[in-house]
């Protein structure tokens, strides 16, 4: 037989009987398929138990595990004698935590449900429906038990609360923000410590000053926060309080160092996604870094004073000469810093808006400079050899460029004008003059050479990029004109397309003050800082001395006429300075008044800009300017006399 093979053995009685084995290749094939089958299932088994749990574990820590992050304090700011500037204040909440209402929330519903049934309604809400009503009910309880504890009548929001509970369940809810210290003190007394109501404790900024340094400062905006890399739990569904980052002014600048670092909780969660006690794992927040800034705040409220007093708007800036620290700097109009924390009302926002109190003037206001801008005339001049020290101009109240006649300001002097005396009373005649003779391109080459139309570098956001210095090529370039000589002798003396910012005035005074031709302002203050270096002003002595001289004798009895009335001159102190009155369009006119002191040995260098605000009205720099330059003199020269008082320490609020 085929497949068979025949053995035969003897059976009891000794007769042979023969057997028959099937030996069929397919039951062979079937048994080798089921021992591979076999091994592929054990393997598989084997695979998913032992190279797979890691995989399943970290599946299971991501889907049962949350992640909470606090925000870290934001650091301090001090001014330079260590007074706080802007610190931190208790900012105290009402809040509510929905993971301990579980048990409530559950008989809220079956008993909101069997109410429905037993009235017969044959529109009975879905379960879910019925499960936001009973979550509201309960939450709404408990806000009543607040506003009878305050007598306060505070709403509850039923959107506001089912989107918190749909996405920020491990979340406290805010039933009530920013409390006062009255309703804080009675909630404090009254609230069981195991309740799930709470006072929530968070931190705004708080500016001592108001607005002093309002936009040099600056405000914070909410803001979402980021843990540390070394903060665990980056792949987890993560929950975030509300952190705050700068909006403008150093904190913005300096938002890095100024954010604290975030802490933050890994809880493991139920399925219905609430925290199951204890955390598995728990970091403090950092409190940020503090910055000192160059500001002296006695300096800053005496400018943001004399700059509101005016009644204009307008941009002051003074410097430390030799260093460059921003002593004070001030625009006006300003606001209470205190009105943006914790977040700005769109009514407060709005009425800042409209008086035009969110420009920061000092470092974004473009103005012609007007006559200030004589003393870098002067010295163009004087490096091309246009003028020299004997050089006189006769000023017969106008000067013909071509067929046309330009105006002196000089009213009252008539004849020949010498240098020192036409800087002091501020004539034209002889800067239209010398600015013609020295050529544009040699104004507009000084005038680069101590960094004006070009970015000062200071540490603050958003400084005017526009600033210009013109010339010949500039303006067939930009314009696609030719350069005539109206446009210099306009050029010399400060106006057309020239404009600046006082910080630029400022840095300039005070590059001048020491001789020199470059400053970079800084809003940071360093103990010790060395003064600044820079390349000289390539001038002899005599010449310098010669513009110094006529700076002294504008405040001593020129167009500075504010400064120059003997009952309001600083006794001891001597001041160089330059007035200044640029048009501009509208027929409106902006008054500059830049200085430094004392002329022996330059400390503070100051640039104030006023702008007119009515047609025609002549808002000059003598008039107008000065007296605020004045207020901040006054103010550092009677510091410097008293004797110093003990420093503040610093801590913040």
């Amino acid at each position: 037989m085929a497949g068979t093979t025949t053995t035969p053995y003897p059976d009891r009685a000794g007769r042979l009987i023969e057997t028959y084995k099937a030996r069929n290749p397919r039951v062979i094939f079937f048994y080798f398929v089921v021992v591979l089958l076999l091994t592929v299932l054990v393997s598989g088994l084997a695979y998913q138990q032992l190279v797979r749990t890691d995989i399943y574990n970290e599946s299971e820590r991501i889907q049962n595990q949350r992640r909470i992050l606090i925000p870290g304090p934001r650091g301090n700011i001090y001014d330079r004698e260590g007074r706080l500037l802007v610190g931190n204040r208790a900012r105290f909440s009402v809040v509510i935590y929905l993971d301990e209402l579980r048990g409530e929330f559950r008989n809220e519903f079956l008993k909101i449900r069997r109410a429905y049934r037993d009235s017969g309604d044959k529109d009975l809400p879905t379960a879910t429906q019925l499960m936001r009503i009973s979550r509201y009910s309960v939450v709404n309880r408990y806000l009543g038990h607040v506003n009878l504890a305050i007598n306060k009548e505070h709403a509850l929001e039923s959107t506001l609360l089912a989107n918190h509970f749909q996405r920020e369940l491990l979340l406290p809810f805010t039933l009530i923000d920013d409390l006062s210290p009255g309703d804080y003190a009675r909630l404090l007394e009254q609230l069981p410590v195991n309740s799930p109501l709470q006072i929530y404790t968070s931190s705004a900024r708080y500016y001592p000053y108001g607005s002093a340094a309002a936009h040099a400062l600056g405000s914070v905006k909410i803001d979402d926060i980021e843990a540390t890399e070394d903060f665990p739990g980056s792949d987890l569904r993560t929950f975030k309080m509300k952190g705050t980052a700068g909006r403008d002014g150093l904190e913005a600048q300096f938002d890095s160092e100024l954010q604290g670092e975030a802490g933050g909780t890994i809880y493991r969660v139920d399925p219905g996604g609430y925290r199951i006690e204890p955390p598995l794992e728990r970091r403090l927040p950092v409190p940020g870094r503090n910055l000192t800034a160059s500001l002296d705040i006695d300096l800053q409220i005496a400018a943001d004073t004399a700059l509101r007093e005016t009644g204009y708007s307008g941009g002051v800036v003074a410097l430390d000469a030799k260093t460059g620290e921003v002593l004070a700097i001030s625009s006006n109009p300003a606001y209470d810093l205190n009105e943006t924390s914790p977040r700005i009302s769109n009514t407060t926002y709005a009425e800042i808006n409209d008086q035009g109190g969110w420009l920061n003037r000092p470092i974004q206001g473009m103005y012609p400079p007007g006559s200030s801008f004589k003393i870098l005339t002067a010295l163009a001049g004087m490096r091309v050899g246009s003028i020299t020290l004997d050089s006189t101009v006769t000023c017969v109240g106008a000067y013909r460029v071509g067929n046309r006649l330009f105006a002196c300001n000089n009213h009252s002097d008539r004849g020949e004008i010498s240098l020192t005396y036409a800087i002091a009373k501020s004539c034209n005649t002889f800067f239209y003059k010398t600015g013609i003779e020295a050529t544009a391109d040699a104004l507009a080459a000084e005038a680069r050479r101590f960094g004006l139309g070009q970015r000062t570098g200071i540490e603050l956001p958003h400084e005017a990029s526009r600033t210009n210095v013109p010339d010949p090529a500039w303006k067939r370039r930009v314009r696609n004109e030719g350069w005539n000589p109206g446009d210099t002798a306009n050029f010399s003396i400060g106006q057309g397309d020239l404009l600046v910012t006082p910080l630029q005035m400022a840095a300039f005074v005070a590059s001048f003050s020491r001789g020199q031709v470059h400053t970079t302002p800084s809003m940071l203050h360093q103990a010790g800082r060395m003064p600044q270096q820079a390349a000289p002003i390539g001038l002899p002595p005599a010449y310098y001395a010669a513009l110094v001289r006529g700076m002294e004798q504008c405040v001593l009895t020129g167009s500075a006429r504010y400064i120059s009335q003997p009952r309001l001159r600083i006794p001891n102190l001597s001041i160089a300075g330059k007035t200044g009155t640029a048009q501009v369009s509208g027929n409106l006119t902006v008054g500059w008044f830049i200085c430094f002191a004392p002329v022996e040995d330059p400390q503070i260098a100051i640039a104030v800009a006023i702008e007119g605000d009515t047609p025609g009205e002549d808002a000059g720099g003598g008039l107008v300017a000065s007296p605020v330059a004045h207020a901040i003199l006054k103010t550092w020269w009677e510091k410097r006399a008293a004797p110093p008082l003990p420093r503040q320490a610093a801590t913040g609020g």
